[in-house]
């Protein structure tokens, strides 16, 4: 009996060790992969602008800003010509019919602008903060891997990348054209490309050091 007791014991040491290890590798990546993804969102929106097409200056902005305010809005989004959601399927028809090649327009109206340093730095927080969940669950779908090496690790990243842009910019970018979607390929294919370089590397270092005995099969022996 003592001896089965102490041969779990041993078992289980390590087992917590290795996954104690692991999640220190994937802590760590994650929020070095964060800082990768955030600063080229800084430089893709800000230094460099990538998305300045879709969010240009034009002198005629006080007029009409001025014109917004005074129809006393709610806030929220607003899309031109449309019809209200109580108009049956044929008067939209109508409408959609009378505007057709004509100019439309899609606003996103607030009332009151928040550009405080304070409010900066609370929605950095909050980006840094997402990109670190987003970096942690890719590096746990990694983790599920058999031994992936450094190529599969980046390619992974990149589909992912890919997918992202797929599911929401381009998708939004068929129905309502926006003007930046080639800067939200690049955002990623530059910013998952350079993070999956970066977790090729980090994840996979020291991992020879470790015991190769797989999750599985130390629980199959404590079984």
């Amino acid at each position: 009996m003592n001896c089965q007791r102490w041969r779990k014991i041993e078992l289980y040491v390590p087992y917590y060790s290795t996954k104690l290890y692991y999640m220190k590798k994937a802590i760590i990546g994650s929020i070095v992969g964060a800082l990768i993804i955030f600063i080229w969102q800084f430089l893709s929106f800000a230094l460099i602008n990538f998305h300045k097409p879709a969010q240009q200056y034009t002198e005629k902005q006080d007029a009409i800003m001025s014109f917004l305010e005074s129809q006393q809005l709610k806030d929220g989004g607003y899309f031109m010509p449309n019809v209200p959601s109580t108009a049956s399927y044929d008067e939209g028809e109508v409408v959609m019919k009378k505007y057709d090649g004509k100019p439309w327009a899609r606003i996103e109206y607030h009332n009151v602008a928040e550009n405080s340093m304070n409010a900066m730095i609370i929605n950095m927080v909050r980006v840094l903060l997402v990109n670190i969940v987003i970096v942690l669950l890719f590096s746990w779908l990694v983790s599920k891997m058999n031994a992936p090496s450094f190529q599969t690790i980046v390619i992974a990243a990149l589909a992912v990348g890919i997918i992202a842009f797929l599911n929401e910019p381009y998708t939004g970018f068929i129905w309502y054209k926006t003007f930046d979607i080639w800067g939200y390929l690049l955002d990623a294919i530059a910013a998952w490309g350079l993070t999956g370089l970066w977790l090729g590397w980090w994840l996979r270092r020291g991992r020879s050091q470790m015991s190769t005995v797989k999750f599985a099969e130390r629980e199959k022996e404590l079984a």
